[in-house]
């Protein structure tokens, strides 16, 4: 299970062109994230001082408000931008799939698409086919969906506050809404809506100096005893004569919230051992990996096996072999990944979630990216919760 580096570059970069169209969809739509976009009408682009003509300006604008609120009432597709934020671990696959579903790429084009592969009986482009079930109108051409998405990186809380105060649709997330707020009650919880789109296992990983020097298993009481801070030298674990540096994710993060309930028994739990904290997977890999005494826990996609190894691990008698025993819901760190909507799911948010649930989905953006595709019977319940297509 060891991330393919050489697989999901050749997924992404055999065909330039879709991903530039992704780029360039997001890029337009920097600052739009949750956020009504505004006309550039008034920046006096038109060659006018801003005045001239002010009565008539108005005058349209009403008009197009006007416009926009009768089509909203006809029941036309919400074609803004649909947005996301929030978790490193749930981003690989969030990220991969906005920029395909950005690229639309056509029914003939096997690589991204190719819908004859997934018993998907249609010649539409990709993106006009999943929002199509929705009632969005096509526009069969690469590269323009019919609406776009931008997928922002950071993690789980912010995600989730990001979500709720309306700034973004989809709040990724590495942790379920309870672990992340467990102060709130259920009835407080209500308006999020959960989505599990894939499964997460959680290695421990360690510098490459560690590894090497024969650090390359480690007990579950190993770990706890390093976070808090009863174990700080590696040469108290057969290791090296070197002080341990214990790296976290940040407070609010999932993947921080699931290590402390799977490894140390509580969400809240104390980790007096921990010595720096990062934000995100890819900055825990980074600093790991330019380590010589560092020990994490992170996503499984984010493990190399060169510059960021991860270990065996025994919990109770049973040892997990890294990756063999990682690829399975029996280890015990597993945790689900979910994409959270706010109150109801709208049609635009459960045609790209239902497109991450479908076979093409969980092929395409989860196991490349080394997570758990769910289980049929899992995959059936989620879809079941979305709301029907309408066409």
């Amino acid at each position: 299970m060891t991330q393919d580096p050489k697989r999901l570059s050749d997924l992404v970069s055999r065909r330039k062109f879709v991903l530039a169209a992704g780029a360039a969809g997001a890029t337009s739509l920097a600052g739009c994230s949750g956020e009504s976009s505004e006309s550039n009408d008034s920046d006096g682009s038109d060659g006018s001082d801003g005045d001239d003509g002010s009565d008539t300006e108005s005058e349209s604008e009403e008009e197009s408000t006007e416009d926009e609120e009768s089509t909203e009432e006809e029941g036309s597709a919400d074609v803004s931008p649909l947005t996301a934020d929030g978790s490193s671990t749930v981003y690989p696959i969030t990220s991969l799939a906005g920029s395909l579903w950005n690229g639309n790429a056509p029914a003939d084009d096997e690589e991204y698409w190719g819908p004859d592969q997934y018993d998907i009986d249609t010649d539409k482009n990709m993106a006009d086919y999943w929002a199509g079930l929705y009632g969005f109108e096509e526009s069969g051409e690469e590269g323009t969906p019919p609406f776009f998405t931008s997928i922002g990186l950071n993690h789980t809380g912010v995600g989730l506050e990001k979500l709720e105060s309306g700034q973004v649709d989809i709040g990724d997330a590495s942790a379920p809404v309870s672990a992340e707020f467990p102060d709130r009650s259920e009835e407080e919880l209500e308006d999020f809506i959960d989505h599990i789109v894939a499964v997460d296992a959680q290695p421990i990983v360690v510098s490459p100096e560690i590894y090497e020097a024969g650090v390359t298993e480690l007990t579950l009481e190993d770990v706890q005893g390093i976070y808090r801070g009863e174990i700080t030298d590696w040469s108290e674990l057969d290791g090296p004569d070197a002080e341990i540096q214990a790296v976290g994710r940040a407070e609010g993060s999932g993947t921080d919230t699931s290590f402390r309930n799977n490894v140390l028994g509580d969400p809240d739990a104390s980790m007096d051992g921990t010595d720096v904290r990062r934000g995100q997977n890819q900055q825990v890999q980074t600093l790991v990996s330019e380590s010589d005494n560092a020990i994490a826990y992170i996503a499984l996609a984010f493990v190399d096996d060169e510059t960021c190894p991860a270990v065996d691990l025994e919990i109770e008698g049973e040892l997990f072999e890294y990756p063999d025993d990682f690829g399975t819901l029996d280890y015990p760190l597993s945790r689900a990944l979910h994409c959270y909507t706010w109150e109801d799911t709208s049609d635009k948010e459960a045609a790209f979630i239902r497109m991450l649930l479908h076979d093409y989905g969980q092929e395409m953006f989860v196991e490349p990216n080394d997570y758990l595709p769910l289980t049929d019977e899992e995959r059936e319940a989620q879809l079941e919760a979305l709301p029907e297509p309408t066409n």
